[in-house]
């Protein structure tokens, strides 16, 4: 950030009185701009057993499989952005959403929260984001072609709890390793 979003003036990268972090400050106007980080919701879609994937057709990882998920808008409800994000992206309206994962990314200021849900009808089509939505078994899952580790994480989570019949509730963080 270099200019106020309030005032337009420049600002300073400094830790406000009472604070304990560098934030940007505007020294004109006196705003502090606080970076939170950014959530995610999305679903598990699920049809006869089989669960939706999308292909992304847009950066990033263009071309390579997703759970329908994105940026929360404000206004909503997370709920409703997986509802909202599952129509968007696989044309697809869920039902019976049910809190699975939350998921911390730290070093890029995401979280995830992942629902499971059932396709209302069974119909779905390519949004605008996606270049192809496909049911999968899980033997039939691209694992290869994963876009993020955040999916794989909730694929094997899921599969595992299908067998078991138990689903928890997971909250984890997912630390990026060095290479």
């Amino acid at each position: 950030m270099i200019y106020c979003s309030n005032c337009g003036k420049q600002v300073a990268r400094k830790i406000p009185a009472g604070d304990s972090r560098p934030r940007h400050v505007c020294d004109a106007c006196n705003t502090i701009h606080y970076q939170n980080p950014k959530i995610v919701a999305g679903c598990i879609p699920v049809w006869d057993d089989r669960l939706l994937l999308c292909r992304r057709a847009i950066e990033p990882r263009q071309g390579l499989w997703t759970l329908p998920a994105g940026f929360m808008e404000n206004g909503e409800s997370t709920e409703q952005a997986a509802a909202r994000e599952t129509m968007e992206e696989a044309c697809a309206t869920v039902s019976d959403l049910s809190l699975y994962g939350v998921f911390s990314i730290p070093h890029i200021s995401q979280v995830y929260m992942m629902f499971r849900a059932n396709l209302a009808d069974g119909k779905f089509a390519p949004g605008e984001e996606s270049l192809e939505v496909r049911l999968f078994n899980e033997d039939e899952i691209p694992w290869d072609e994963l876009a993020f580790p955040v999916v794989r994480l909730t694929l094997e989570r899921y599969f595992k709890d299908i067998r078991s019949r138990n689903f928890p509730i997971y909250v984890e963080d997912i630390i990026r390793h060095p290479r």
